[in-house]
C-alpha cells in the first residue's frame, strides 16, 4: 500500500462522510445520493449513484468525478464533490456519448469537471457541519472497519464498502437495516475478518470480497 493510495482511499471515506445527509436531503429536484461506490485507488476517481427516493436500478445514473484537480498534486474535496453533484443536478447538461457507459444495470457518467462550475453552498450546509462535528467530532484515528462508500440494493438491502486497518482492499457487507442493527455493528469487525463468510459479486468492480450479512 502506498500512501498516495491510501490518499485517495481517505478521500472517498470523508466524501462518504459527507454525502450520508444526502441520501435524505435532495441534490436538487427529486435526486437523491443512492450510494457512492469507492472506485479503485489507482482510478482517483469515486462514482456517486443518484436518483429518486422510491426507485429501481434502472432509474439510478451513477456518476464518475475524478479525485484529482487538473494539472494539479491537489484533490477534489467533499465540499468540492458536493458542489460539482449539485452542478450536474441543476438545468441541462448534455454528455458525449463517449462519456456514458454501463455499469452494475447503471449509466455510468464518467463527468468532465473542466466544464461544470460548482454549485455555490447552501445555507444548511454550515449548520449541518457544526452538529455533526459536535456528534461526530473528528479524530485522526479511523474507524475500523472504515466506511468507504455505499449501496441502497432494495427496500430493505444496504451494501458497505468497507476496508480494514494498513488494508485498502474493499469489502463488501451486504446488510438488512430492519435486522438487529446494533448487534451488527458490535459485531462487524470480527464478521469480516472470518474468511469463510466472503464470496464474489462478479458485477460489482468496487470491492475485492462480499459478505451476506442479511440472514445475520
Amino acid at each position: 500500500m502506498t500512501s498516495l493510495h491510501e490518499d485517495i482511499a481517505e478521500q472517498q471515506a470523508d466524501i462518504t462522510r459527507l454525502l450520508l445527509q444526502h441520501f435524505h436531503q435532495p441534490l436538487g429536484g427529486d435526486q437523491f445520493v443512492r450510494g457512492v461506490l469507492p472506485a479503485p485507488p489507482t482510478l482517483e476517481a469515486i462514482r456517486i449513484v443518484t436518483g429518486p427516493l422510491d426507485t429501481t436500478t434502472g432509474e439510478r445514473t451513477a456518476w464518475e468525478l475524478p479525485l484529482r484537480v487538473a494539472n494539479s498534486e491537489e484533490l477534489y474535496g467533499p465540499h468540492d464533490v458536493l458542489g460539482i453533484l449539485r452542478a450536474l443536478h441543476t438545468g441541462t447538461h448534455i454528455h458525449s456519448s463517449s462519456r456514458v457507459r454501463t455499469l452494475m444495470d447503471m449509466p455510468l457518467v464518467q463527468v468532465d469537471v473542466t466544464t461544470l462550475k460548482q454549485a455555490p453552498p447552501q445555507p444548511d450546509d454550515d449548520a449541518f457541519l457544526i452538529l455533526s462535528t459536535l456528534v461526530a467530532p473528528y479524530t485522526e484515528h479511523a474507524p475500523d472497519p472504515r466506511l468507504r462508500g455505499f449501496l441502497f440494493q432494495g427496500p430493505d438491502r444496504l451494501r458497505l464498502y468497507m476496508d480494514r486497518e494498513d488494508d485498502i482492499d474493499v469489502i463488501a457487507a451486504d446488510v438488512r437495516p430492519s435486522g438487529a442493527v446494533t448487534a451488527l455493528l458490535a459485531a462487524l469487525p470480527s464478521l469480516l475478518a472470518e474468511e469463510e463468510r466472503r464470496g464474489q459479486d462478479d458485477i460489482d468492480p468496487h470491492c475485492t470480497a462480499v459478505v451476506d450479512l442479511t440472514r445475520w
